[in-house]
């Protein structure tokens, strides 16, 4: 069972966060921040406000009521974008700058990896691959992808 947090939270008429604790001290505006987003997502998250202190460390959000949890995904959703890269289809040649074709979770799309360098490798076999307008890419597990994607995506590492 939830405990009562040590805080409070709810939207203002303009959809911002406002944050109360204990001593009745308000703070609008506050920023959800994910300390592992790729892999504890729901662990580690901190309330910040608008100056980028920390104003309460959540350690899982599981932890919280409902209704504070639900606030804190909706403002983490609107904020992250990072679309998961599940094949890749085409790569318009092997030098940079090229077109990447993938499916993601979130639909088809193209976009322009301008170096080898963009991208990152993360944790165990997983990558953050950044495109030309700085939109970034994950790939959960490269070695989970199909054969095609993954020999597309070896001329890269």
């Amino acid at each position: 069972m939830n405990q009562a947090p040590i805080f409070q939270l709810k939207r203002n008429a303009f959809g911002r966060l406002i944050f109360n604790d204990q001593s009745g001290i308000s703070q609008e505006g506050v920023v959800p921040v994910r300390s592992f987003p790729i892999t504890h997502p729901d662990q580690g998250i901190a309330l910040v406000d608008s100056h980028g202190h920390e104003l309460v460390w959540i350690e899982r959000l599981t932890d919280l009521p409902d209704d504070y949890r639900q606030l804190i995904e909706a403002e983490l959703a609107s904020r992250e974008f990072m679309p998961e890269i599940k094949r890749l289809c085409k790569v318009s040649n092997f030098i940079t700058p090229s077109t990447w074709h993938v499916e993601t979770d979130r639909g088809e799309t193209s976009f322009i990896l301008k170096g080898e360098e963009d991208i990152r490798r993360l944790a165990n076999s997983s990558l953050m691959i950044t495109d030309s307008h700085g939109i970034h890419f994950l790939v959960r597990d490269r070695l989970s992808l199909d054969r095609q994607s993954r020999k597309l995506l070896d001329h890269f590492l």
